[in-house]
């Protein structure tokens, strides 16, 4: 863990992480390193206890307010660990396993995408086959143009299982999904782009300064207001739109309601009264 992870990330390092998940809280940004790289961070039981505890952490910390998930050296993730999760728990006790099976589920999407704090995966190099859960997991994503995706379980005989194939039908066309389950064949960072994996492809040397760009626009805004936002999305998403419709000004009306900040009567006030403001990609001026 970095030294400047202290406080809450101290406090977390006390309950298990540091080993193989590292945190480096710096200006609002916390940087979560799946820290495997002699493995190509194949997430393992010690990653996925310790991203629970280190979610656990960041939630009411609030040093971390924009959180980036990344991989130790070439890689993001090579996804699951064949050895250490599958092969070695099939000797486990039965309960031990669905421990560890409903706790992998609990972070790589359940949690994640419904976490309170805006996530973005910033993808360095290998991501395949389970880490395709992390990464469609979090908000957004930004990737490197050398970065390498697969789904590679059909080469080992086996299918995307867990929630991958799930998480690619979000974000992918069936056609494309389809094309790549079937095939298992790579592809790189701007195909990526192309497909609806990433947000944004840039340069390997442009990555960190792009997702800090990134997470620097998601720090600005109104942090009560960007929590309903996302969460309004995956609740509308299977919703027909009559249901959408009464769900979303219910929410809308809600989350007005609850804000902290009184963002809505702010910013409307800064536009059309004081005439301070102009909407665009900057947000309000929340120091007001």
């Amino acid at each position: 863990m970095s030294g400047n992870a202290s406080a809450g990330a101290d406090k977390a390092g006390q309950n298990g992480w540091g080993e193989n998940v590292t945190v480096d809280i710096n200006e609002g940004i916390a940087w979560i390193t799946l820290n495997r790289p002699e493995k190509r961070n194949a997430v393992n039981p010690g990653i996925v206890y310790e991203m629970i505890a280190v979610l656990d952490a960041l939630e009411d910390d609030p040093r971390a307010e924009v959180l980036v998930i990344t991989g130790a050296g070439e890689a993001f993730s090579a996804g699951q660990d064949l050895k250490e999760y599958f092969r070695d728990m099939e000797k486990a006790p039965p309960m031990e396993r669905e421990r560890l099976y409903r706790s992998n589920a609990a972070w790589q999407w359940r949690r994640m995408m419904y976490y309170p704090k805006p996530t973005i995966a910033m993808v360095n190099g290998w991501c395949f086959g389970g880490a395709f859960q992390v990464l469609i997991g979090c908000d957004l994503a930004i990737c490197s143009d050398d970065a390498e995706f697969g789904l590679s379980e059909i080469n080992w005989g086996i299918i995307p299982a867990g929630i991958v194939t799930k998480s690619v039908s979000m974000v992918m066309s069936q056609r494309d999904a389809m094309y790549y389950i079937m095939t298992g064949e790579t592809f790189k960072g701007e195909r990526a782009k192309e497909l609806g994996l990433v947000n944004k492809s840039v340069p390997a040397s442009e990555l960190r300064a792009e997702t800090t760009k990134l997470a620097n626009v998601l720090r600005n805004k109104n942090p009560h207001v960007l929590r309903g936002a996302k969460t309004a999305y995956h609740h509308v998403r299977n919703m027909s739109w009559d249901s959408a419709l009464e769900y979303l000004m219910a929410k809308s009306d809600s989350t007005t309601m609850r804000d902290p900040e009184r963002g809505a009567k702010i910013g409307m006030g800064q536009f059309l009264d004081d005439k301070t403001y102009k909407p665009g990609l900057e947000a309000y001026d929340r120091k007001r």
